[in-house]
């Protein structure tokens, strides 16, 4: 297990999806930047969590590295030793005052989440929050979506967290750093490498679409199904819905159990993730319908996961897919087959990757035009979903236990994401809207609840 943690993340290159990513970063309106929240029973110990990261960091070295880009945008960024890194900035301690409801810590985490990372190092930081309501604590980690997506994530907890209150014994390191690489030898590096890999980009392009177009009878269903891939979906009709500047985060979170989402589901004859969004589409048809307005079918984009659990060490496997949800579906049953139905239809689909196909020719152009091509596919939609199964087993950190965990995701040019992580038998939703887009907050979280319940209740 530790020989793997090693390994984890060990290309110094960023790949081309991670790349794109890192560079159309604009915090907070167009970001790439969550934050992943770990409620915990109690404080944990602070000297053996400081201890405990120490450890981490040098196990995982990937974590000690920042991005460096290249001076001339011709490529991919690369992955550094930071040779200044300070573990003390990157893992902070704050006491709230008094005990804090739930509604005052997510507000706090909210203030957190808008402040950028510095991008000069590492992109992460860590912060234990104390003085919460019951004695509980949280961990915050807020953290650039280049070092991994949620599988990645959990796949990485579910070995360095503690089965146990206790100590659990950790061999020591062992190894010596790589040696930092200054930024003029990278960029003169990276300039003559990705210049003569130009014409292998686009050659590699062609090569692949010409493969998938070998047998006629191939030609014309890659063909059918680019149109629709390249297609998007119909814009939102909602007035209620549309977007602000996206620079005003409110969160919200929601939770029930497993077993009863996927007998909702099972009911109506959907998936756990079918379920789940049918849930968040209920929410926005009850908003809206609190402003007089029947909420229609809306654009979402979709994740599209392209990794397996064997190869979940760092990085971002997915691919995206925008389509049109059936939040116009009043019936929560009804809406679950519907949105079954459609996400088929997506995954099927010969051509779903070809975006990503497109992602290094993105990635060679000028970073603003890539931010407003990214930006421009992502403003057509007004949600945004991500589920996948977290830990599995109780797990421990500097003994505190994790009870919960919930991933807030940003808002890349959406109006609401929602993301779901399941954790030892939970469904843990955390939610992230546009503060000037839901003007009501608190009227669009009650009226995720009440989605939920509806729900809930097929089951």
């Amino acid at each position: 297990m530790f020989k793997e943690l090693e390994q984890w993340g060990r290309d110094p290159k960023l790949g081309e999806l991670d790349a794109l990513m890192w560079r159309t970063e604009r915090h907070p309106e167009s970001s790439w930047t969550g934050l992943v929240v770990q409620m915990l029973d109690r404080p944990p110990d602070w000297d053996r969590l400081r201890e405990a990261h120490a450890w981490f960091v040098d196990m995982v070295p990937r974590w000690r590295d920042r991005v460096v880009d290249p001076l001339v945008p011709v490529g991919t960024p690369t992955w550094v030793p930071d040779e200044s890194f300070d573990l003390d900035f990157h893992l902070r301690r704050v006491a709230l005052g008094g005990p804090a409801t739930e509604r005052q810590f997510l507000d706090y985490c909210q203030s957190v989440a808008l402040v950028p990372l510095d991008r000069s190092r590492p992109p992460w930081v860590t912060t234990l929050v104390e003085g919460l309501e019951g004695g509980r604590s949280a961990l915050l980690l807020q953290v650039q979506h280049v070092l991994m997506d949620g599988m990645a994530f959990t796949h990485l907890l579910s070995r360095v967290l503690n089965p146990a209150r206790e100590p659990m014994h950790k061999p020591a390191v062992g190894r010596t750093h790589a040696e930092p690489v200054g930024q003029v030898k990278v960029t003169r590096d990276e300039v003559s490498r990705q210049l003569q890999a130009a014409p292998r980009l686009v050659a590699g392009l062609a090569g692949g679409v010409q493969r998938s177009l070998t047998h006629p009878r191939d030609s014309l269903r890659y063909a059918d199904s680019l149109r629709r891939v390249l297609t998007p979906p119909a814009a939102n009709s909602s007035k209620v819905l549309q977007g602000g500047s996206r620079r005003l985060w409110r969160f919200g979170t929601l939770e029930c159990a497993v077993a009863d989402l996927k007998s909702a589901g099972r009911a109506a004859g959907g998936s756990l993730n079918d379920t789940f969004v049918a849930v968040l589409l209920g929410g926005l048809r009850r908003y809206c319908a609190a402003f007089g307005e029947d909420l229609g079918d809306v654009p979402i984009s979709l994740p599209v996961a392209m990794r397996t659990p064997e190869n979940a060490t760092g990085g971002n496997k997915f691919a995206g897919a925008f389509f049109a949800a059936p939040s116009g579906v009043a019936d929560p049953a009804e809406r679950i087959r519907e949105m079954h139905r459609r996400v088929d239809i997506v995954r099927s689909e010969p051509a779903l990757d070809f975006l990503g196909h497109l992602t290094p020719a993105l990635n060679r152009t000028p970073s603003p035009l890539a931010t407003a091509l990214l930006g421009s596919m992502n403003a057509r939609s007004v949600l945004t979903t991500s589920s996948w199964p977290g830990i599995a087993e109780e797990r421990y950190v500097a003994g505190a236990k994790t009870e919960r965990m919930y991933v807030f995701a940003p808002l890349p040019g959406t109006v609401l994401t929602g993301a779901m992580a399941t954790h030892v038998g939970v469904c843990c939703v955390a939610m992230n809207a546009d503060g000037e887009t839901f003007e009501d907050s608190e009227l669009l979280w009650a009226s995720m609840r009440e989605s939920l319940a509806e729900v809930l209740a097929l089951g």
